[in-house]
């Protein structure tokens, strides 16, 4: 198995949201916000090569939205999905399976692009896997989260016949993949967890958006449910910090992955690395 990360640029958020309860004069050192009180984020995506699959998890927000959209977020930088892929030898075409951790538009917008009028799976050859609880939470979406769950992200994938289900097509699921689930962020986003060069690595989506969030009260004001998520957190972070496991960070601007350690002050990260330094 080979693993390569995927820079598909960077993009900006508010930092009041970003860290919820904690206040600016704490959070600002760990990611400076702009005159607007917005920071930067990656929007970081993992591609692992098993075999005859190339599975991408997650693909970042994509680029078929339009000035407005980009205007509250700021799409930036020079990364994009195809110069990462081509960097590694690869190209959209090759993959064979997209897992989506959730589908909130930052981590799935890449999955759909628009041709002309059309809008059609930006991945012709793969299966793009969800799970159906959490489907159904996206496709039916709350008042408070509907703005998070664009249905040009999600409703062509279902259209195009690609679209399978973890818990219903596990037969046909990629083998190096396993997962964790959680329920504080969104309902049943899932947490791929692969064994790599005898270590486990653990994709942490939104539980642990970036590294500036393991200390347990820095819960996103984004969370559905920032209880239940205070919860996961802890569960995971004491099981990850006594099994060595690496934490990869999908949105962090700086640090890719880093293991944990127990602290006077609690479980806090030990070593800060890439992931081809593994």
């Amino acid at each position: 198995m080979n693993l390569y990360t995927i820079n598909t640029g960077y993009f900006k958020l508010d930092g009041g949201a970003m860290f919820g309860v904690v206040p600016k004069s704490i959070w600002h050192k760990l990611n400076p916000a702009d005159e607007n009180n917005m920071c930067s984020w990656a929007l970081r995506c993992l591609l692992v090569e098993d075999g005859n699959r190339l599975i991408l998890i997650d693909n970042g927000m994509g680029n078929k939205q339009d000035a407005k959209f980009f205007g509250h977020y700021f799409l930036h930088g020079t990364d994009t999905l195809d110069k990462s892929l081509a960097a590694h030898g690869f190209c959209r075409d090759d993959i064979t399976d997209v897992f989506l951790t959730h589908l909130h538009f930052d981590h799935c917008g890449g999955s759909i692009e628009r041709i002309g009028d059309q809008l059609v799976p930006a991945f012709k050859n793969a299966l793009y896997w969800s799970n159906q609880q959490h489907w159904t939470w996206a496709t039916v979406p709350n008042d408070r989260e509907k703005a998070s769950f664009l249905k040009e992200n999600i409703i062509p994938i279902l259209e195009s016949g690609q679209l399978r289900f973890t818990d219903i097509d596990a037969a046909a699921m990629p083998s190096a993949i396993e997962f964790r689930q959680a329920f504080g962020h969104t309902d049943a986003m899932m947490l791929p967890q692969l064994n790599y060069k005898g270590k486990t690595i653990v994709f942490m989506a939104d539980l642990l958006p970036s590294m500036a969030h393991i200390p347990l009260p820095y819960v996103m004001a984004y969370d559905m449910f920032p209880l239940t998520t205070l919860k996961e957190k802890k569960t995971f972070l004491t099981e990850a910090q006594q099994k060595d496991f690496v934490l990869f960070f999908e949105h962090d601007p700086l640090t890719e992955c880093c293991n944990l350690q127990l602290t006077d002050r609690g479980i806090r990260q030990k070593d800060s690395f890439r992931l081809s330094e593994l």
